[in-house]
């Protein structure tokens, strides 16, 4: 469900933002207009020629929703259309029971803002409507706020912390290449002067984030609606539904909310655009909290290496930025930080791929590869650790198992007995995983199965059909590929021994 909330909250911010604050300075100006608006007989006039007609004709009548009444009439926006005042419409309504006409005949009220962003090509909306205005800046909140979190590995309660400004435009190098974008925040917990008392205005945070562009656009998009140097989700002004005065940023609580609710609003637009294939399915594992995209990003990453949300490699987060543990990483600020999630990760991925090596050949596979033998060792060292690998120190401890911890590279249809002093993947110094896209062939840390064999010979086949549909060019590219594959099984087939004769 991850890559579909992702991918519509990037749409938000990158393709509907302009539209959605466009709409929003109309809406305030149009709103500051019908509260300042006297009562006048020419307004009075344009009140009875606008409703009348739409009551005679039996049209649609613009309409809100009200906590007190539910459906009703758009009283400001007919106003700011009009020019009248609010009482007018006001009393106007009343007397014709116009609430009433409008619960049965609800409709919309668009304003005169250019739509400018498309989906599938078309524009998303016909016009930018006045009472949907609101809902759409909260919406667009929400998903500026989850693809700051998903893509910097930020906690919850750092990106609450941020402020307008944290992420200035860098100046180029001298040699003219442009710097990366940094986000700098605060902190304030244990921040103290030379006399140990608590500095309440906290202090810089000494490493910041990496920040790529789609994190940029959204805080970008976010300091168009806080102003200058107030928190990027202060409360008040992400309180555009009710427009309560709160202090402080948002709870965490209520940011949890707001992403259901844009859940639901991503699937109802879905149904409306024709795309139904882009809802966010339900998660079997209850509602999704803010807290779980870290987590969820160190899933892909350590099991996904070539997979559609492997960001790790669409948005330059390499793992080799990660294993280096430095302040130019992913998210990078201490070792428990992001990194902990990672390991826990990756240890339980390969745990899981040791697991399936143990059963997969006491059902009969056979094995080949220069690590037969250490990959079988390892996976029946297992056991000592299962269940145990929850917290970042344990996951540490069992990854730094150096030549015995098991890493499943299906792209590359084997698996990586990681020993970092053999490894072809030019791992750095320390590292406890392999550089799963940098694989090599001739690797000495290459194992294989029958099921890997299997699998290399189907995707054999599947590249020599696609060759058939395609330029010789590339059909002779994905023919040599193919060819390359059935070695790698026909290599495998004439080497293969059974677990016992490996282990011996």
């Amino acid at each position: 469900m991850i890559g579909p909330l992702l991918a519509w909250s990037i749409r938000l911010v990158e393709d509907f933002s302009n539209d959605i604050l466009a709409a929003w300075a109309e809406r305030r100006r149009m709103h500051a207009r019908a509260k300042a608006t006297p009562s006048t007989r020419e307004g009075l006039a344009a009140v009875k020629e606008c409703l009348q007609k739409l009551i005679d004709s039996g049209d649609l009548l613009p309409a809100t929703v009200s906590r007190k009444h539910g459906i009703t009439l758009a009283h400001h926006y007919v106003a700011a259309v009009t020019g009248a005042s609010w009482n007018q419409v006001h009393h106007f309504a009343s007397r014709h029971g116009l609430r009433e006409i409008a619960a049965r005949r609800p409709g919309p009220s668009p304003m005169q803002v250019p739509v400018t962003g498309r989906i599938e090509g078309r524009p998303w909306r016909e016009c930018m409507d006045y009472e949907e205005t609101p809902i759409l800046v909260r919406h667009l909140a929400t998903a500026a706020a989850i693809v700051i979190l998903y893509l910097t590995g930020m906690r919850p309660q750092e990106a609450r912390s941020l402020r307008s400004g944290c992420c200035p435009d860098p100046q180029p190098n001298p040699d003219g290449s442009m710097p990366r974008h940094l986000i700098r925040s605060h902190h304030y917990k244990n921040v103290r002067d030379s006399d140990g008392h608590h500095i309440s205005a906290g202090e810089e945070r000494a490493v910041p984030w990496v920040a790529i562009t789609p994190v940029v656009n959204a805080i970008r998009v976010l300091e168009r609606i806080v102003p200058k140097d107030e928190l990027l989700f202060n409360s008040t002004h992400h309180d555009v539904v009710s427009q309560r005065k709160h202090h402080g940023a948002l709870k965490r609580g209520t940011l949890d909310r707001r992403v259901e609710d844009l859940v639901s609003w991503i699937n109802q637009e879905a149904t409306a655009q024709g795309v139904p294939a882009q809802k966010v399915s339900a998660d079997p594992h209850g509602n999704l909290g803010l807290s779980r995209l870290r987590r969820t990003l160190a899933w892909h990453i350590a099991r996904r290496p070539g997979g559609l949300v492997a960001l790790a490699i669409q948005y330059g987060h390499m793992r080799t930025t990660l294993d280096a543990r430095t302040s130019t990483g992913y998210g990078s600020r201490a070792r428990r930080g992001f990194h902990g999630e990672l390991d826990v990760e990756t240890a339980l991925a390969a745990a899981q791929t040791a697991a399936r090596l143990r059963d997969a050949t006491a059902a009969g596979e056979k094995i080949s590869g220069p690590a037969a033998r250490r990959a079988l060792v390892g996976a029946t060292s297992i056991p000592g650790f299962e269940g145990a690998l929850t917290t970042p120190k344990a996951a540490a401890k069992f990854l730094a198992r150096d030549g015995l911890v098991l890493f499943d590279n299906p792209d590359a249809f084997l698996i990586c007995a990681f020993k970092r002093d053999t490894a072809l993947c030019d791992p750095d110094p320390g590292a406890t995983a392999p550089n799963q896209f940098a694989c090599q062939l001739g690797c000495g840390n290459a194992v294989r199965t029958d099921s890997h064999a299997q699998a290399a010979r189907e995707h054999a086949d599947r590249l020599d059909a696609k060759a058939a549909l395609v330029p010789q060019p590339l059909g002779d590219r994905f023919r040599r590929t193919a060819n390359r594959c059935r070695a790698l099984a026909d290599a495998h087939d004439s080497a293969a021994q059974c677990a016992e004769e490996a282990i011996a």
